[in-house]
């Protein structure tokens, strides 16, 4: 079976819970839920799963570290169970994405994220795909720390649960049908 790591980002804590930040881990609850799965304690460090999707054996990760420092779960249990760059994907939120779309990458930079770039420094590369899920545009008389820890509107929940599921569709493309067919078909 091949090895695959998906990570969620988000911040743990019943107070961060449905906040901007934390549409990894919705991400993430809403894959493993669909395949039936529980969340157990990896290491202090998180919380990680284990899925089969077709020929693939799926290890999911919410690091419990705080955003900034995601990578030290995601590098340790990468490294654990020898799961290479190149089979992993980080899906995290972006405010410089509209909310509600999503994006796909090979690779790139943080782009200001700083659960990625933790991610990115620890691992030693920026050839991870990562699936940004869409929480902006920031209003300008907010500052983005205050924009990322905050709620989402009753008005904007319906177009973030249909994000929720467009995100699991398209890890479910890129499990089965490879990363380049996942960013024709979500893109």
């Amino acid at each position: 079976m091949q090895r695959r790591l998906i990570a969620g980002l988000g911040n743990p804590g019943v107070q961060y819970q449905q906040t901007r930040h934390n549409v990894g881990f919705m991400v993430l609850d809403a894959f493993a839920k669909r395949y039936g799965a529980d969340f157990q304690p990896w290491q202090k460090l998180g919380a990680y799963a284990k899925v089969s999707v077709g020929d693939k054996d799926v290890f999911l990760a919410k690091p419990m570290t705080y955003m900034n420092l995601s990578g030290q779960m995601v590098c340790h249990l990468a490294r654990f169970f020898k799961i290479p760059a190149e089979n992993q994907l980080i899906c995290f939120d972006d405010m410089s994405l509209n909310l509600g779309d999503i994006r796909l990458r090979a690779s790139g930079s943080a782009g200001g994220q700083k659960g990625m770039k933790n991610i990115i420094e620890l691992s030693g590369t920026d050839k991870i795909a990562r699936l940004r899920v869409g929480i902006g545009p920031r209003p300008s008389v907010i500052n983005a720390a205050d924009f990322v820890l905050s709620r989402f509107s009753k008005e904007q929940l319906p177009v973030l649960q249909d994000a929720v599921e467009r995100a699991v569709q398209a890890l479910e493309v890129y499990l089965t049908d490879g990363l380049e067919k996942a960013m024709t078909n979500f893109n």
